[in-house]
């Protein structure tokens, strides 16, 4: 047989072959695929809640990725009574890509709260470095979060 059409021959089958073979089984492990389609958020919990003492309590989940700096769940509430709105504590948070819990409490001083109708402000904020500001870190938002809520008794 000559060189060429044994050659041709060879290559047909080899080709024959990858085209009629079966494919490998896919990758079974999602994590890579999930990795890739994680986006930041947070959520707030209801009713937000206040002791007798003032002391105010807010909750709800968060996810981030990708943090170079410190970063948090920061929170406020305010009521539509009065234009105040007041800080309520901040979380550190880990950036890794899962769901993670937060709560916040602290008691706002002065405070005109009452219990009833309240909205509640729930952020991720990482205070990134800059290079050109020699470090300087700057606050980058990876996520905000409203919800009109009850603020109730604890």
């Amino acid at each position: 047989m000559p060189l060429r059409p044994a050659l041709a021959t060879a290559v047909g089958a080899a080709l024959f072959l990858l085209v009629a073979a079966p494919s490998a089984p896919a990758d079974t492990d999602k994590s890579t695929e999930a990795e890739e389609t994680v986006t930041e958020s947070v959520t707030i919990d209801g009713p937000a809640r206040m002791a007798a003492d003032g002391n105010v309590t807010v909750s709800g989940t968060y996810r981030c990725v990708d943090s170079k700096g410190p970063t948090f769940v920061s929170s406020s509430i305010g009521q539509q009574a009065t234009a105040n709105r007041y800080a309520i504590g901040g979380t550190v948070a880990e950036c890794d890509g899962k769901t993670h819990r937060w709560k916040n409490k602290s008691k706002p001083v002065p405070s005109t709260l009452e219990h009833g109708k309240a909205e509640v402000e729930a952020t991720i904020v990482e205070l990134r470095p800059t290079e050109g500001l020699g470090g300087l870190p700057l606050p980058h938002f990876h996520a905000l979060a409203k919800k009109n809520l009850t603020l109730s008794k604890a």
